[in-house]
């Protein structure tokens, strides 16, 4: 009787093991009827073998329920003025939409082949162009600036119905040039021109500038503040940039808290690489000291038996 109960409860226990995993596993693969399914665009240029590589660096499976597109040479001066359609795209995006609340999430999932462009400049240009609530993943299966992932992601809310401003994409674009021009021409650190780009939206949030002249005067202080030297050409680029921004009337208000965890988060990458300059310069130290004690050592040795 025993042996029998034993088997049931047996029985029991892997029917329920089974089930449940059925059952996460339907929770899991659910589609969100309202915002459909995540949205994945390719860089027209790639072969058929980068693109494999680029689904696996986006956790795509055969089998998954994505809706798959191209972001072509025609896509790039379709949302961007002024750009060379014949354009070589390598950058791919994959874009989760999520409800009013949830935030902007930027990663790039290969980093070590997007050069120029930040998960925060990416975020800070999003929220630019109105992509506000959303998980966007960036790729690419060969060294790229990352700049035309942008486009993969403005077609990727255009095909789901959801258009953007046009004029928004175009000086969120602008923005990302800023970025990358002051990183790469001015030597600043690319984090540090994110926070300098996010301190002034939020500025400009806060004291709604109704002239240049008002724009100008949060741009000189926020440099001041943080302690960043621009050229004077430099500076004019931030300024022009931000009185777009201004005259586009960009209500910051409704991105005040992303715009807060956007800071929270370029402080927190500054701090981490600050440390680990850190720990690799006390590396360093401790092998200069090593081979110092190692000479130290044989010099004695040699005045010993001298």
């Amino acid at each position: 009787m025993k042996k029998n109960l034993s088997i049931i409860m047996l029985f029991s226990l892997l029917f329920s093991i089974f089930t449940g995993s059925n059952v996460y596993a339907s929770d899991h693969d659910s589609i969100n009827e309202k915002f459909g399914l995540p949205i994945v665009v390719y860089g027209e240029t790639l072969s058929a073998d980068q693109k494999e590589k680029v689904q696996e660096k986006l956790d795509i499976h055969p089998g998954d329920q994505v809706e798959e597109f191209t972001a072509t040479g025609e896509d790039l001066v379709n949302y961007i003025e002024g750009e060379n359609r014949n354009a070589r795209m390598f950058s791919s995006a994959k874009i989760t939409r999520h409800e009013k609340g949830e935030g902007l999430t930027v990663d790039i999932v290969t980093p070590e082949n997007i050069t120029e462009v930040t998960n925060s400049m990416y975020a800070n240009a999003l929220l630019t162009a109105g992509v506000e609530n959303a998980t966007v993943e960036v790729a690419s299966p060969v060294k790229v600036s990352g700049h035309s992932a942008l486009v993969g992601i403005y077609k990727a809310y255009d095909v789901s119905g959801e258009k953007l401003d046009t004029v928004r994409m175009e000086v969120a674009n602008e923005e990302l040039n800023v970025a990358t021009e002051l990183a790469k021409e001015a030597g600043i650190d690319k984090e540090k021109v994110s926070e300098l780009l996010t301190e002034i939206k939020k500025e400009i949030a806060e004291q709604n500038p109704a002239t240049k002249e008002e724009v100008e005067k949060i741009v000189e202080e926020k440099l001041k503040s943080m302690n960043i030297e621009l050229s004077p050409e430099d500076r004019q680029l931030l300024i022009d940039l931000f009185e777009k921004m201004r005259s586009l009337d960009i209500n910051f208000d409704n991105v005040q808290q992303q715009l807060e965890d956007l800071t929270k988060d370029i402080q927190t990458t500054i701090k981490n690489l600050v440390n680990d300059e850190g720990f690799g310069q006390k590396v360093s130290d401790f092998f200069s000291g090593l081979l110092e004690a190692i000479a130290n050592f044989f010099k004695a040795i040699k005045n010993l038996f001298s």
